[in-house]
């Protein structure tokens, strides 16, 4: 009986092994199958139409867009160094002045009153330092001759020292009130556009606090930016050899300020909490067209211009953000991975990828795939060339 049950067992096992063979060969013959009724199909699809055009090699000038704001090379709040009341002002609003020209006067008549009185003190110091100098002279002759004592001789010379002192002191005090006076008439420290006055006549103001108004340079004049410490030595670079199409402005109007600009100072240092630093641009202003506080956009000539490979952009397809194009080879379509710059209006530059002369496929290219065929003629659904 055991013998009879094992030769059953082994009659199924080879049934079941039978069974798994011949499912194993259908699934076989079927994939194979599909893949010759695929590789067929693939063999009848018409060649795809596209359009090309050849890669050439064009002069690009791009920029750096960088948000500035212009600032005055050189600019001075005006304020008293003495107190009193406003006299005089000589100036029009907004108007350039000359360096050194009378800008405000403050009540004078105290100043030039202690100015006269140090004068006096300085006179009467003078003429008694002269008698002292007297004195001391004829002691010393009576010294001489035995008739005067010692001691006479030794007070008439510390009063003639103490004459010297008092003398120095009212010319010290001579120089005090002179300059006094001088501050009562505040000037323009250079030439510059002076602004809107903060004090009209007769407004009482004090040293040190009371704001007059403020004058400033703007020819030349600087347009101020913050970059990341990455670029500073590409600063540095430009401002050793920098030429006039390096830097272009661009107001907040649109405008475009067309004057070569040039690196005037880099800061000291980078800011520790934000990694940057500020950079000053110098362009000329004689016509008056940027003004302190403007908001503007400087642009920085980028170190890739120059003679560049470009393509329509159009052409151009990204795929987990890296960029492909498909090159024309005869009749095949050749995908290929590129590196790309700047656009330029409609065209973009190619940093790596293409060669001059290659022909780039800008239509039809998106029924394709890497080794497809094409022929060349206007895509299905794309407008008629005019």
């Amino acid at each position: 009986m055991k013998t009879l049950s094992t030769l059953k067992k082994r009659q199924l096992t080879i049934m079941k092994n039978k069974y798994t063979y011949c499912i194993a060969a259908i699934a076989l013959l079927t994939i194979s199958s599909c893949g010759n009724k695929a590789k067929k199909q693939d063999a009848a699809l018409p060649p795809t139409p596209v359009n090309v055009i050849e890669a050439k090699k064009a002069d690009a000038l791009y920029y750096d867009r960088y948000q500035g704001t212009v600032v005055a090379l050189n600019s001075v709040e005006l304020r008293s160094q003495v107190s009193g009341f406003i006299t005089g002002i000589f100036f029009k609003e907004g108007d350039v002045v000359k360096k050194g020209a009378p800008l405000y006067e403050i009540d004078r008549r105290k100043y030039v009153a202690a100015y006269e009185q140090a004068k006096a003190n300085l006179l009467s110091a003078k003429a008694n330092l002269s008698k002292a100098q007297k004195d001391i002279d004829r002691y010393n002759m009576l010294l001489k001759n035995d008739a005067v004592a010692r001691q006479t001789v030794d007070q008439a010379t510390a009063s003639f020292e103490t004459s010297q002192s008092q003398v120095a002191v009212a010319q010290a005090g001579v120089q005090s009130a002179a300059t006094d006076l001088s501050y009562a008439t505040i000037r323009a420290p250079f030439t510059g556009r002076i602004g809107i006055s903060q004090v009209k006549l007769g407004a009482q103001v004090s040293p040190g606090t009371t704001l007059l108004n403020t004058i400033s340079t703007g020819n030349p004049i600087g347009v101020d930016v913050v970059v990341n410490e990455q670029d500073i030595n590409r600063f540095y670079k430009l401002q050793k050899a920098s030429t006039d199409t390096t830097f272009r402005l661009q107001t907040s109007d649109g405008t475009t300020f067309n004057k070569p600009g040039k690196v005037f100072a880099i800061d000291r240092g980078v800011s520790g909490q934000t990694g940057t630093i500020k950079v000053r641009i110098q362009f000329p202003n004689a016509q008056d067209e940027l003004k302190d506080g403007m908001s503007c956009v400087l642009q920085v000539l980028n170190d890739n211009s120059g003679n560049r490979v470009q393509i329509p952009y159009k052409a151009i397809t990204e795929q987990m953000g890296e960029f492909f194009v498909f090159v024309a080879q005869d009749t095949i379509a050749e995908q290929r991975k590129v590196t790309i710059g700047q656009r330029i209006q409609s065209n973009v530059i190619v940093m790596d990828g293409i060669k001059p002369g290659e022909k780039i496929i800008t239509e039809g290219f998106q029924r394709l795939r890497d080794k497809g065929k094409i022929t060349l003629g206007p895509p299905a659904g794309a407008a008629p060339a005019k």
